[in-house]
């Protein structure tokens, strides 16, 4: 088996009468696209939502994983907050400003100068260590708690790099398949393995005005209207893409120290990342409009050239059909093929009939079970 360097994943996915990713204005964003608007929804949206989901194919519960946290809270809440109560209030007021500049920069005295970091827990169970013995050494005397935190500061990098080094997830995993950017370290930084675009719709954007009322129910007010607001309500079919980098991914989950543990890890992360996105809806507005809806095709294709986005099958907007998109995507590989000859392997899940050129047809466990051994190739 040769060793494939990129995984392909493509959707197509139904929502009715939804409020899927809003921007700052509270409407439903929005893409231009072949002359016409679609709905949008942000991949920071839809990686969110599959980070956190609470699943039984959630990426906490694959063994080895490691928590992350993203706050601009990371020292307040996880660091110096447990120490209250143990140590004198004088001593952490000492240091905790250094602990936050050391993680968050300069500025990062005040919260709203502080990038929103992600940290893994082993990062931070290392900072409440060094915070908990910095405390102790102080003995309950500012000046000494100076001392203490001057001198851990002149060695924080050299020991956080070596403490990260050390470890085989120490951002999290999380940060292992979305990446990390941290501007006040830039050994911090993890290249993404998973890239994932904004989805849109292939067909232009269906969107309507909804009013709507709140009664009060004891109010002697007759019309019973007590609040009366407007929100948006969109329906579409969106495409999705994401593509893994296999290599990357191995990476950053250990390989170079243990590449059968990292592989093993890596062939988890796959099977349940195609269980994701195939299975949880984006949504906001959760309990008025229950935005749950599951991808009406996936189509899973390794190779080792570079990926390729089937986003050019629906720049002229189509039907909004999942049998209409998916012909629409089938025709454009069928193009891609003819011009180009990469040779990708393929497997496909479909709701709807249709011709994907050279793909094996199967169920959703079947594309996450192929997923799972493409790791192994790199043993």
């Amino acid at each position: 088996m040769t060793e494939p360097r990129f995984l392909q994943i493509h959707t197509l996915s139904q929502y009715t009468g939804v409020l899927l990713n809003r921007d700052d204005t509270g409407q439903a964003k929005r893409l231009p696209y072949g002359g016409v608007s679609r709905t949008r929804i942000s991949s920071q949206c839809l990686k969110r939502h599959w980070r956190v989901a609470d699943d039984r194919h959630a990426l906490d519960r694959i063994d080895g994983a490691e928590a992350a946290f993203r706050s601009r809270e990371l020292v307040t809440k996880k660091v110096v907050e447990p120490l209250r109560g143990r140590f004198p209030d004088e001593v952490l007021k000492v240091l905790e400003p250094e602990i936050q500049q050391a993680v968050y920069g300069e500025k990062g005295t005040t919260r709203q100068n502080r990038q929103t970091l992600l940290f893994g827990s082993l990062e931070i169970a290392w900072l409440a260590r060094e915070a908990e013995r910095m405390a102790g050494e102080a003995g309950g005397k500012p000046d000494a708690a100076k001392k203490a935190v001057a001198a851990w500061r002149k060695t924080f990098h050299h020991n956080i790099r070596a403490m990260r080094n050390a470890a085989t997830l120490p951002a999290g995993l999380t940060a292992a398949l979305f990446g990390r950017m941290v501007t006040s370290d830039f050994d911090a930084n993890i290249a993404a393995a998973v890239h994932v675009a904004h989805a849109f719709t292939v067909h232009r954007e269906e969107a309507e005005s909804d009013y709507f009322t709140a009664v009060d129910d004891l109010s002697d007010d007759a019309s019973g209207a007590d609040t009366i607001q407007e929100t948006e309500l969109t329906s579409g079919l969106f495409y999705g893409y994401v593509v893994v980098d296999l290599p990357g991914l191995l990476k950053n989950l250990g390989a170079d120290a243990d590449m059968a543990t990292a592989a093993d890890m890596a062939g988890s992360v796959l099977h349940n990342l195609v269980y994701l996105i195939a299975e949880v809806s984006p949504g906001a507005k959760l309990g008025s409009t229950a935005p749950y809806g599951r991808a009406s095709l996936m189509l899973l294709e390794s190779g080792d050239r570079q990926p390729r986005t089937l986003a050019e099958a629906y720049r002229t907007a189509c039907a909004p059909d999942a049998q209409v998109a998916a012909d629409a995507m089938a025709r454009y590989l069928y193009l891609l093929d003819d011009a180009y000859g990469t040779g990708e392997e393929r497997h496909v899940m479909t709701l709807v009939p249709v011709d994907i050129p050279r793909a094996e047809h199967g169920t959703l466990a079947d594309l996450a079970t192929w997923a799972k051994t493409l790791p192994g190739a790199f043993r």
